[in-house]
């Protein structure tokens, strides 16, 4: 249903019947993984004017990946990331792909 690279990608789908009995599938609710399950590549200071789909591209080479920054900085909205000047975000490996130390 969602691509690979989707935040929805690997979230369970469930199914709910309406009252004339059309079936309704939906996805289960996704929570955000706390951010001491990701490993860290780099920090990136905000500066003024910076948008994350540029932040993204930069660092993961795919501005779509937003999300992944959000996740990591533990962000249920994302444009809150970019609003502070001077503030640090995580860059991080996806969840559940351990770093090599000193690589």
């Amino acid at each position: 249903m969602f691509p690979i690279n989707s935040r929805y990608h690997d979230i369970e789908k469930a199914e709910i019947k309406d009252a004339e009995g059309k079936t309704i599938v939906y996805l289960r609710r996704r929570f955000v993984p706390p951010p001491g399950r990701f490993d860290l590549l780099q920090e990136h200071t905000m500066t003024e004017g910076e948008r994350l789909d540029n932040i993204t591209a930069k660092y993961l080479g795919d501005p779509e990946q937003f999300w992944r920054i959000a996740d990591a900085n533990n962000a249920m909205r994302p444009d809150e990331l970019t609003q502070t000047i001077g503030r640090k975000l995580r860059i991080t490996l996806p969840e559940g792909i351990p770093g090599i130390p000193n690589a």
